[in-house]
């Protein structure tokens, strides 16, 4: 149960107007330029960074076995 049922919680209207913003968000989307850009590096340019960094260091070390005195890289 809650404690906004018994009235002793006074619920307050800013948040009560943020939450239902949050939740309706899918009918007020629009694609801006600002939303294009922050779509286009979270799901292109952030991909092809982790891409491009995996890949240049794939292959480079090897942990197998090693001391502390050895090198990783082969």
């Amino acid at each position: 149960m809650a404690a906004g049922e018994f009235g002793c919680v006074k619920p307050d209207p800013a948040i009560e107007r943020m939450n239902t913003m949050r939740e309706d968000v899918y009918k007020h989307f629009r694609f801006t330029p600002r939303a294009a850009i922050i779509s286009i590096i979270g799901v292109v340019a952030f991909p092809a960074a982790i891409y491009f960094l995996t890949s240049s260091t794939d292959l480079r070390y090897n942990w197998i076995a090693k001391r502390k005195d050895e090198s990783l890289r082969k």
